[in-house]
């Protein structure tokens, strides 16, 4: 396919939860558009959009993949994007850049979570959309029951386009009710006329009422003419779906078998003739670099080059490929452009249209176009690509906030240079990948999508870049500190022949406000501690609130003032008060009521009404207190409060309780005490990992 012929270009993106059928439907598309020779099955690991060894290995998509047929005179490019909640960062991506998002139902499961959480991102997006009904040759397979739960479940105007003839393994052929015409497979990408059952003329004629209806309600001149003359012709439909389509105003559903080859191609023939151009979408908009100023751009070819990059892949060989989406203009091979996202200019050498793991080169790629390119040093997933005169940045792609954690270190010493590197490779390519040292536990932490996203990291670190990782879930960081104010008096006297050691002061240690910080200060009066000792005592006083007193946790919370203390005008250094101030506040500590604080962070849970109950449940369980619930559309909203302790496989629970319906977000909030039959188990614990190191 190349860019300088005159078809159209349209492009879509399939969505839906994960074994709904999205990537056999693709391959299926494939198969009947000629672009490949045989129908390839996930369970074989042969298919052109799963080529990753972890998709292979797992049976799912965990990136989005672009994949290219032919069908009559429109070149299709189609997204074929992960269903499972871990995975979803890829899709979000896809949401961003195709014209039309097609959303795949299996016709055994109806509408899952993933589906929904994808259908409000889409709809929040403006992006048409349209439903294929799969996998209808399946046992326990019903198109009415699965219609049912997608007008219950998803937000429109949606209305049948097909009607099968059959179920289950009957399942033979697809009623078109535009044409009134059944159809069935021939032959790869091939129908043949079909006779319409009579049992189902009364439902052929129902239908083409409710679709003549719904795209009528869609038009006023053709709501006018459908309301004098009951009826519309069959090039009116046709043109009233096109543009209610395109408008978000009508949601046709269509349906098949991605693996019998039936109503596979009539949607193609829906695809080619009623998914909409982007040329017939919305301007797209964004900023002028530095000022702010709000920008749009028509997705025209004949426009300035626009670019969004939505995908970045990360190969220790090869290095790496970005891909894009041209929204405006012509992006050419071996060109200079302009990362407006990062003020940096880019070197263009050769394009590539892509074919699952392939890359063909292209001399160019028009608006309405997906396509990548090697090694761009200085882009990344969100960046705009544009042309130095013409500077514009487009909104970046929003991820949801990683909601689990693992800790992470080499299992081989000496592997930290190797471990820093494969991270930093592998957060390239995965926006919903955060990697931070923590210097509160020491430890360096990657934070995902869930147990599953983790797992592939570790396991694409091990493949891709050499490096063996050992995981444990993250340590709290506890602080410790004191209830009462008290004073403390530490003296550190050595004799070893010649001069000796000598420091002597006396500390006051007050507790303040629960997160105010620790402060030292210093009231010598009469020169009972000479200036230039008083540092070696602060010196003292910080590396004991460093090591703690309970647990080997950080003291916080308090001011010490160092009042007064003794020298010897020979042996007394700096050195010497600084071991008097950490006997002092060792003294301090065990007479001040000393307690552990945990940290508390703020979670919102965002959950439908049937599950509130046991959230709130859940929560209370993980010692939370709930603060408030709010309604949002058809979900609740509990806020609350918990101690970061128990939230650490809090992705999981919330996954099994709500069958992937619930999401959450957490923010640091404060620190508490911990209770104290809590505190003490994590006291005798820390002594005895200290023993033992």
């Amino acid at each position: 396919m190349t860019a300088s012929d005159n078809r159209v270009n349209k492009n879509l993106g399939l969505f839906g939860h994960g074994g709904s059928g999205k990537t056999t439907l693709t391959e299926a598309m494939l198969y009947a558009g000629g672009a490949v020779t045989r129908l390839g099955d996930v369970e074989h690991g042969n298919t052109t959009t799963d080529f990753d060894e972890d998709e292979i290995k797992r049976k799912i998509s965990i990136n989005c993949s672009l994949a290219h047929l032919d069908w009559k005179d429109t070149a299709v490019t189609v997204v074929d994007t992960p269903g499972y909640a871990d995975f979803v960062g890829d899709a979000i991506s896809a949401v961003r850049v195709v014209d039309t998002g097609l959303f795949v139902v299996s016709g055994v499961d109806g509408v899952e979570v993933q589906t929904e959480i994808m259908w409000e991102r889409a709809v929040a997006a403006g992006a048409p959309r349209v439903i294929f009904i799969s996998k209808l040759d399946r046992e326990r397979a019903s198109f009415e029951r699965v219609m049912k739960d997608i007008r219950e479940t998803l937000q429109g105007n949606i209305v049948p386009l097909f009607l099968p003839i059959g179920e289950e393994h009957d399942f033979s052929a697809v009623i078109d009710l535009v044409s009134g015409k059944a159809f069935e497979p021939s032959g790869p990408g091939k129908s043949k006329e079909a006779p319409v059952p009579d049992e189902l003329s009364s439902a052929l004629d129902e239908g083409r009422d409710k679709l003549a209806e719904a795209v009528a309600e869609t038009d006023d001149s053709l709501l006018e003419k459908y309301l004098e003359e009951g009826r519309l012709s069959g090039e009116e439909i046709a043109s009233g779906l096109a543009s209610g389509v395109r408008e978000g105003t009508l949601i046709p559903v269509l349906c098949g078998s991605s693996t019998r080859g039936i109503g596979i191609p009539e949607l193609l023939d829906f695809i080619a003739g009623v998914f909409p151009v982007g040329e017939d979408l919305p301007d797209v908009s964004g900023t002028r670099p530095g000022s702010g100023e709000e920008l749009s751009l028509p997705r025209s070819k004949d426009g300035p080059l626009c670019a969004l990059v939505f995908k970045t892949l990360a190969d220790p060989y090869v290095g790496k490929l970005t891909y894009f989406r041209v929204f405006s203009g012509v992006f050419k091979s071996d060109s200079t452009i302009l990362n407006s996202s990062r003020g940096k200019a880019e070197r263009v050498g050769q394009l590539f249209h892509v074919q699952g793991k392939d890359q063909s080169p292209t001399p160019r790629l028009v608006a309405g176009e997906l396509g990548a390119v090697a090694k761009l040093s200085e882009t990344f997933t969100g960046d705009t690509l544009c042309e130095k005169d013409k500077p514009i940045v487009l909104c970046p792609i929003e991820y949801p906030a990683p909601v689990m954690s693992l800790a992470v270190s080499p299992k081989t010493k000496g592997d930290e240079d190797k471990l820093s590197t494969a991270l930093s490779r592998v957060s390239e390519e995965d926006p919903m990948l955060t990697v931070r040292r923590d210097s509160e536990v020491n430890q360096t932490l990657i934070s995902g999508a869930g147990e599953t996203h983790l797992d592939v990291v570790v396991e694409k670190m091990r493949r891709k870049f050499g490096v063996d990782v050992m995981t444990e879930m993250p340590r709290v960081p506890y602080k410790e500190t004191i209830r009462r104010k008290v004073e403390a008096e530490g003296k550190h006297k050595k004799q070893t022949g010649g001069h000796g050691q000598y420091g002597h002061v006396f500390l006051r240690l007050e507790p303040v406000g629960r997160g105010d910080g620790y402060e030292f200060t210093e009231h010598i009066v009469g020169g009972a501690v000479p200036r230039q000792y008083i540092p070696g005592a602060e010196k003292g006083v910080a590396a004991a609130m460093d090591d703690g007193y309970l647990a080997g946790y950080p003291m916080v919370d308090m001011n010490v003032t160092l009042y007064d203390g003794s020298f010897h005008s020979v042996d007394s250094s700096e050195m010497s008060f600084r071991m008097a101030a950490v006997k002092a506040m060792k003294e301090g500590f065990a007479k001040a009521e000393p307690v552990l604080l945990e940290p508390i962070v703020t979670v919102e849970v965002t959950v439908p009404d049937q599950f509130m109950g046991d959230v709130i449940g859940d929560l209370n369980s993980k010692r939370g207190r709930i603060l408030g619930m709010v309604p949002k559309g058809r979900m609740q909203v509990v806020s609350a409060t918990v101690p970061l302790a128990e939230m650490s496989r809090y992705s999981i629970d919330l996954r099994s309780i709500t069958g992937g319906r619930g999401v959450f977000s957490m923010e640091s909030s404060h620190y508490e005490e911990v209770p104290d039959h809590i505190a003490q188990k994590i006291i005798a614990e820390a002594r005895k990992e200290k023993e033992e190191s």
